[in-house]
């Protein structure tokens, strides 16, 4: 399929466009979830799982907030209950 159908292959944007391109698509996923064709959510699917890879390699040593670790969801389950 063309670059235009898919979009910049993620190794080659810039720090900010990826980003912005997460964040579109992460913003558009439910809707694709719940009323794409089944090409539509597969072709959603792989781009934003290519650009979640790229950003991962980019940051390995992101910051993980405690909240969104295993010990911090059991914690705050506890806490709630």
């Amino acid at each position: 399929m063309a670059e235009q159908d898919r979009g910049v292959p993620p190794e080659r944007l810039e720090d900010m466009q990826l980003l912005k391109e997460l964040e579109a698509i992460h913003r558009t996923r439910h809707e694709t979830l719940l009323y794409g064709s089944d090409d539509a959510l597969r072709t959603h699917t792989s781009r934003m799982s290519a650009l979640e890879a790229e950003y991962v390699r980019r940051h390995p040593g992101r910051a993980a907030s405690r909240s969104r670790t295993r010990e911090g969801a059991r914690a705050r389950t506890c806490e709630e209950t």
